[in-house]
């Protein structure tokens, strides 16, 4: 899995386009839920146009929104969905959650839509006991790097990288993928007088 900007763009006349159903307008606010199975289709579709995302089969985002839904969120506008967050608790590490994949259509990128849905994942996760989140992300991709970054700092935790998975891990031409950590990622509470 590989975090980036997303971009609908493409020159390549062989890949097929999936475009939005209705432009929704730049003041509406998105809702932040968690996906339902009726989601998946919508949820591949913005994998699928992002271009960069490794997309997953559409039975795959239908057994995510399945069956982790509490750790996963879509954000809706207009009554589509234009970003989602899906992830899952570590077996090993149940107070780990691990961020498989995040996107945004491009065309609500710059909205914070993206550190939204970490936000309210890492929120909702707390719930559960979860205080680290992990995600693993391309060396070539700064974009990604720069939002998780962000999401340590608002929530003042700590940021390490270290080296998972090289290319020969792959049976692909696949990049390698950096693991990355935060923690804690309990937000502070907030003293009341």
């Amino acid at each position: 899995m590989s975090l980036h900007t997303l971009s609908t763009t493409n020159a390549d006349p062989s890949v097929t386009e999936y475009p939005a159903a209705v432009p929704i307008s730049a003041h509406e606010r998105p809702v932040l839920r968690p996906p339902r199975v009726g989601d998946a289709a919508q949820i591949w579709r913005v994998a699928k146009n992002s271009r960069v995302l490794d997309t997953n089969s559409s039975y795959a985002y239908l057994l995510w929104c399945r069956d982790f839904a509490s750790t996963s969120v879509v954000a809706e506008l207009g009554g589509r969905v234009v970003g989602f967050v899906i992830g899952y608790l570590r077996p090993q590490a149940p107070e780990t959650v691990f961020v498989w994949q995040v996107a945004v259509e491009h065309e609500q990128r710059g909205r914070g839509i993206g550190a939204a849905l970490l936000d309210t994942l890492l929120d909702t996760a707390a719930d559960a006991g979860v205080s680290a989140l992990e995600t693993t992300i391309a060396p070539d991709n700064p974009a990604s790097v720069a939002m998780f970054a962000a999401v340590a700092r608002r929530r003042s935790a700590h940021m390490t990288k270290q080296p998972l998975f090289e290319p020969d891990h792959f049976p692909d031409s696949h990049a390698a993928e950096d693991l990355y950590l935060i923690a804690p990622t309990a937000r502070k509470q907030e003293v009341r007088r």
